[in-house]
């Protein structure tokens, strides 16, 4: 069990002037280190990376296929996580982070498939086949795109609730999307990395991946708060609203 002064600073954290004050903060520096991060591994990746003995120099689009498709399942992810607590807990602010997240998924997940029917077609000869991965990848988008219908005004409790459920529910198509190459047969590769057994993609390869997997993520947190801090400041100038239309 944490500690009082623990739980106080979580419960203080989490209170939107809090979020505010910090968001402000982080903003100064934020998207400067975003911004640095991708440059530094676009470049380690594009230029300093060898080219493939089979696909040349198309391999390199992994640089940004690759963390598009794992940040697309992990902010799903973290939709599901802050939606169920909304659920529980009825705190609005849970049910904003989601919608905050939402619009950086959708575009993750577009980047993805957008990158991977450019890579499938001199790989595969065609740029879409109906196979597992792609399939399930691309009703992921669809999730997102409904979340993003469903939950577009922040003053209607009730749709923020009903998208959230969705969410939930919509989460047990990630593992799907992970797994779908090894319960079912596919054109699309297994998995290099994330894997139990050691990694089969080339030292070369992984330093600059790795690098794009964390400036995906730091684009998250960045414009994930960006986001949060203005359907904050959309909600402060609703209430005003409210409170002079009561006042007329």
């Amino acid at each position: 069990m944490l500690p009082p002064a623990t739980t106080n600073f979580f419960v203080r954290l989490i209170k939107p002037l809090h979020i505010l004050t910090f968001s402000k903060q982080f903003m100064s520096w934020g998207f400067g280190l975003t911004a640095l991060l991708f440059l530094f591994g676009g470049i380690w990746g594009l230029a300093f990376t060898p080219a493939d003995y089979q696909q040349g120099h198309l391999v390199k689009i992994m640089f940004v296929h690759v963390p598009a498709s794992w940040w697309a399942m992990g902010v799903y992810t973290l939709m599901a996580l802050s939606s169920a607590a909304g659920l529980i807990t009825r705190a609005p602010l849970y049910f904003y982070l989601t919608k905050a997240l939402a619009p950086i998924g959708a575009c993750f997940c577009l980047t993805s498939l957008i990158t991977g029917m450019i890579w499938g077609k001199p790989a595969w000869g065609t740029w879409w086949v109906w196979d597992a991965r792609l399939t399930s990848m691309l009703i992921l988008f669809f999730l997102y795109l409904g979340y993003l219908n469903l939950a577009h005004k922040i003053d209607q409790p009730k749709l923020l609730s009903m998208a959230s459920i969705i969410v939930v529910l919509g989460w047990v198509n990630v593992p799907i999307i992970k797994w779908s190459v090894d319960w079912w047969y596919t054109l699309h590769q297994p998995a290099s990395l994330l894997r139990f057994a050691k990694p089969a993609i080339h030292p070369q390869f992984l330093g600059p991946l790795l690098i794009m997997a964390v400036a995906f993520g730091f684009y998250t947190f960045t414009v994930g708060l960006w986001n949060l801090r203005l359907i904050l400041k959309q909600c402060k100038s609703l209430r005003k609203e409210r409170c002079l239309k009561s006042a007329v």
